[in-house]
């Protein structure tokens, strides 16, 4: 790392200027739990920007997977398909529920779930499937929704990257039964910790308001439709507080000016890296058609694992940082001993070891952009 030169840091969270007048705001009210004024600013905003049927804000993404598997009703001796290449919490969502995720491969354009190897693996047993939609890049939700349909199985789509993004027209999120989305200081919108439930089948809304409150239904005695509340039902406490609720709605209030500068950063990049990328052997991240993206990350593909890792020390010494990503689930203690693999993952365990993603946030400036492609323009891969 280079003395007295400032870090160009992964990712960090874009204050919009809105956050400390919003939290001051809801320190004034006498609401400091959830479901007051911010959380119903932010829930509408959702629901309008993505067409869901309703939205339920929740104390992180993992939550919201988690409030989905128990409203689906996911127990012991079912199973769930689930790509390797993920975030644990896609998994231990459903492992939390006695239920066995069934780890399968990616494809290698996308590093989106195989619709193959799904189909391959489906089992009497499998109740839903779990669709990562990775970088905000939709998967193939054609012959997704098709394949779930003519196997009556559910889909949640972990859509933790993909505010903002669309497969023909749709907001991604809304073609399964639910959408889960983060909030984490990592994504493009944050409250620090947070995420929403988006709910596409009208006849869950009232049960999944049970599970996110304790299992009580106190939201219906809130709008008067109960005198009194009481126990009903398995829940938990996933309703996040309205601190968090305000500071996520002055993020919403300047939508598009974020996304706006995170669409600079990524065209740069694929601008910028395409002559070097050719002429080392690098691949460079691609949108298929018929997808729009968030420009929630890039990410190149080194030749091999020892260029990922040359690449990622050659960045840092320039006080760059461009990380690796996901390391397959299926190879990890917890995918072997709460999960089952059907099929070997050789597209996973490969792009795992020559994946790197560079730094991408609303923060960066011009001068930023600049050093980081000229520090990757100077590396030359070993073995490229």
């Amino acid at each position: 790392m280079l003395r007295g030169v400032r870090q160009i840091s992964f990712s960090t969270p874009y204050r919009t200027g809105l956050e400390e007048p919003y939290i001051a705001e809801a320190l004034k009210s006498s609401v400091w739990h959830g479901d007051g004024q911010f959380t119903k600013r932010a829930s509408d905003f959702l629901t309008e920007l993505t067409g869901a049927t309703s939205t339920l804000l929740t104390t992180s993404g993992t939550h919201a997977l988690e409030l989905a598997a128990v409203a689906l009703g996911l127990g012991p001796g079912d199973e769930v398909i689930v790509p390797t290449f993920t975030f644990p919490s896609t998994a231990t969502a459903i492992a939390l529920r006695g239920a066995t995720p069934v780890f399968v491969d990616v494809l290698p354009e996308t590093l989106n779930l195989d619709i193959d190897a799904t189909a391959a693996a489906l089992t009497d047993r499998t109740r839903a499937i779990f669709v990562v939609h990775y970088g905000g890049v939709a998967a193939d939700l054609d012959r997704l929704t098709e394949l779930a349909a003519a196997n009556d199985v559910a889909i949640v789509e972990d859509n933790a990257h993909g505010l903002g993004a669309y497969y023909d027209g749709q907001h991604l999120g809304t073609f399964g039964t639910f959408g889960a989305q983060s909030w984490h200081d990592t994504k493009n919108f944050t409250c620090g910790e947070g995420g929403a439930l988006l709910i596409n089948d009208a006849s869950l809304l009232s049960r999944a308001e049970i599970i996110r409150e304790k299992g009580t239904n106190r939201s219906q005695f809130l709008r008067g439709q109960v005198d009194k509340y009481t126990w009903v039902d398995q829940g938990s406490s996933y309703l996040p507080s309205e601190l968090q609720a305000a500071v996520l709605m002055a993020q919403f209030e300047h939508y598009s000016e974020i996304q706006g500068k995170r669409h600079a950063v990524w065209d740069r990049y694929a601008t910028d890296l395409k002559a070097w990328a050719a002429d080392h052997g690098v691949s460079l991240m691609t949108v298929p058609e018929r997808r729009q993206h968030p420009a929630h990350l890039y990410y190149l593909l080194l030749p091999t694992h020892e260029d990922q890792q040359a690449f990622i020390a050659s960045l840092a010494a320039e006080s760059i940082v461009a990380p690796f990503h996901y390391q397959p689930l299926h190879a990890s203690p917890a995918g072997k001993a709460l999960g089952r693999t059907p099929f070997p993952c050789d597209v996973a365990d490969d792009r795992a070891h020559r994946l790197v993603r560079l730094p991408l946030h609303a923060n960066l400036t011009e001068s930023d952009l600049d050093r980081v492609v000229s520090a990757i323009s100077s590396f030359v891969p070993i073995h490229g």
